[in-house]
């Protein structure tokens, strides 16, 4: 098995901060991957989800402002709440 494969599943795509990059990946985090957990794990329960993720939205603008790398508001919504949000 590909060292690289089994040490990025070991690791899981979970935030690392105060940087919000994925522990598995590298990218920013929610990645693609974190994304498909977390609709799996709160699928019964989107309210939910949006909650959880509207928190981690406000500590990663905390933590990001902290390094010097404010991001937009609006951005940071995009990234860790627009996309949970049901359409239609």
């Amino acid at each position: 098995m590909n060292q690289r494969r089994y040490g990025s599943r070991r690791r899981g795509h979970l935030p690392t901060r105060p940087t919000w990059r994925c522990r598995g990946c590298g990218i920013a985090w929610p990645c693609s991957a974190a994304k498909l957990r977390l609709l799996g794990e709160y699928r019964e329960d989107r309210a939910g989800l949006l909650d959880h993720l509207a928190a981690l939205r406000d500590e990663a603008a905390g933590h990001l402002t902290g390094l010097g790398q404010p991001v937009p508001p609006a951005l940071l919504d995009r990234r860790f709440v627009a996309w949970a949000r049901p359409t239609g």
